[in-house]
């Protein structure tokens, strides 16, 4: 059955914006005499604003820097968007044709309104969501659920009707207490996603348009 609603997460299932974070944070660990490494980058995918403070300020060794580290980091990442920020595989042939099925789609962000707003700009798809979330709009980020329940509520659908499409650990875990179904899509070597319902290495896998009661081209 085709599900109430698709939410997309943004940061690498959406877009491709982790090229311009893993930029922004070797930048900043460069700065404090540090060397980002992949290790790092499994740590702090996907994380909120406060969690990614606190493993910043553990990484590079400045206790109670943590929330000054992540305003020195979104200034760099937001400079990073200006060079571009690519499609996910098969994210943008996905939303068209659930559009064209007529399938409410939304987005459930850990990012803040104004990077993902400069994202979705600067990659084209600021008009491609009936609804949108960030991460400094809910009270708790990802891995609560606070996100994906928002835009069920703004699409006007039952949570349980829903099914989201995530990246990471973090993103998972807040789709699953929404009561949605989930699709993991990982973007990163490393990461696993054994609690979602389904894992893909790409959005065009046969089996998501499957899940999302599409025909199997889309």
């Amino acid at each position: 059955m085709r599900p109430a609603a698709v939410v997309f997460d943004n940061d690498g299932l959406t877009l491709d914006t982790e090229q311009a974070w893993t930029r922004a944070e070797v930048a900043l660990f460069a700065r404090h005499g540090r060397v980002f490494d992949d290790d790092h980058k499994r740590d702090l995918l996907g994380s909120a604003r406060d969690v990614a403070a606190a493993k910043l300020a553990r990484h590079l060794a400045l206790p109670g820097r943590g929330l000054e580290l992540m305003d020195e980091l979104h200034a760099l990442v937001m400079d990073e968007l200006d060079r571009g920020v690519p499609p996910m595989p098969g994210a943008v042939a996905l939303i068209d044709a659930l559009r064209g099925a007529g399938t409410p789609v939304g987005l459930a962000s850990n990012s803040s309104r104004e990077f993902m707003d400069k994202a979705l700009r600067v990659a084209g798809l600021e008009r491609c969501f009936d609804a949108t979330v960030a991460g400094d709009e809910v009270a708790r980020p990802k891995p609560a659920p606070d996100g994906y329940l928002a835009v069920a509520a703004a699409l006007r659908v039952a949570p349980a009707d829903c099914v989201a499409l995530e990246d990471s650990p973090p993103g998972v875990a807040a789709a699953n207490a929404a009561g949605m179904k989930v699709v993991g899509v990982p973007s990163f070597p490393g990461i696993a996603l054994p609690e979602a319902d389904l894992v893909v290495a790409s959005l065009r896998d046969p089996a998501v348009a499957a899940l999302l009661g599409l025909p199997a081209a889309a």
